[in-house]
């Protein structure tokens, strides 16, 4: 995995150019002034990531940091840099082992925490009614949080019905903006939506060029629950960074492959995660607000679609 992961970043050094360049001279502005949060541009873009608004009406960002891998000093590090260089929605999980790091990379940001969407996720282990409320205080106390933008059910095992029933007391009581699932099937959302009272705000699973889950997507878009993918990149698998047919329609907007994956995310409504902790690259997959990927491009990317999971290690 260590090769897989050094082997990915060789890859993505590749397609730094005047990024890296930028990210070297950005590197002496200080975390969390006024001169960064809302003013300090990334390429093109200014400190502003469109957003969704999810079915109970809070607003989500359609462009998000992921920390999964990320702890100890490289998450506090790589949290507060992410902030600085625009990201506002940061996604964690009791799994990660991070959410201590991760609330202190907030905190180091120095940008308020109403400025931030926050979401962590409820594991397997603490599946059930009672361990869920319990799972829940752990975690803010941990993130130093009062409330979270958005709680995920982490997989559908367990005790669903009672984290769902235990989750829908703390959404209503307000220390919860909105509450969701992740790597939940459409049969398994029908199951939920047998009990439920209110509905998922979101569902996070995996979706990349390689595992276009088409059929959820569909369902997802007519349920009116926002989809979010985990690992955008399919973790550096299958050669995404070097892919010709990526790189070819890159190209032509003078782009790169990261740069083309998540737009591609971002064109079907999807909200993506991706996951850095080097800071050029976390300032290059923000740069995708400035081109429009064109219905042939569209096509062309459908046809990578291997409609199979590319973490099998994870089923």
């Amino acid at each position: 995995m260590k090769d897989q992961n050094k082997s990915k970043d060789v890859n993505r050094r590749k397609f730094l150019k005047t990024g890296s360049a930028f990210a070297a001279a950005s590197m002496f502005l200080p975390l969390g002034t006024s001169k960064i949060y809302g003013a300090f541009k990334t390429g093109h873009l200014e400190n502003s990531i469109p957003v969704a608004t999810l079915n109970n009406g809070v607003k989500m960002p359609m462009l998000g940091f992921g920390t999964n891998t990320l702890r100890d000093e490289l998450g506090v590090k790589s949290v507060a840099t992410a902030i600085s260089v625009g990201y506002r929605l940061i996604d964690t999980a009791h799994i990660y082992g991070n959410e201590e790091a991760v609330g202190e990379g907030i905190k180091k940001s120095g940008i308020k925490r109403e400025a931030l969407f926050i979401t962590s996720k409820l594991w397997v282990d603490d599946a059930g009614y009672e361990s869920t409320k319990e799972a829940f205080e752990t975690s803010i106390n941990k993130l130093g949080v009062d409330y979270l933008d958005l709680y995920l059910i982490h997989r559908p095992r367990g005790d669903v019905k009672g984290s769902w029933q235990a989750m829908e007391e703390l959404y209503k009581e307000g220390k919860i903006k909105a509450i969701g699932i992740s790597n939940f099937s459409p049969k398994q959302i029908d199951e939920l939506m047998t009990y439920a009272k209110v509905k998922p705000a979101v569902n996070q699973i995996e979706n990349h060029v390689f595992f276009q889950q088409d059929e959820s997507h569909k369902f997802l878009k007519e349920s009116n629950i926002q989809m979010e993918a985990w690992s955008p990149f399919a973790a550096g698998r299958n050669g995404i960074f070097t892919n010709k047919t990526i790189a070819d329609i890159g190209k032509k907007y003078n782009k790169r492959n990261a740069h083309v994956c998540l737009r591609w995310l971002f064109q079907r409504d999807v909200v993506a995660i991706p996951r850095s902790s080097n800071k050029a690259h976390m300032i290059e997959n923000l740069d995708i607000f400035d081109f429009e990927l064109s219905e042939a491009d569209m096509k062309a990317i459908s046809k990578l679609d291997l409609n199979v999971t590319q973490f099998p290690e994870w089923e």
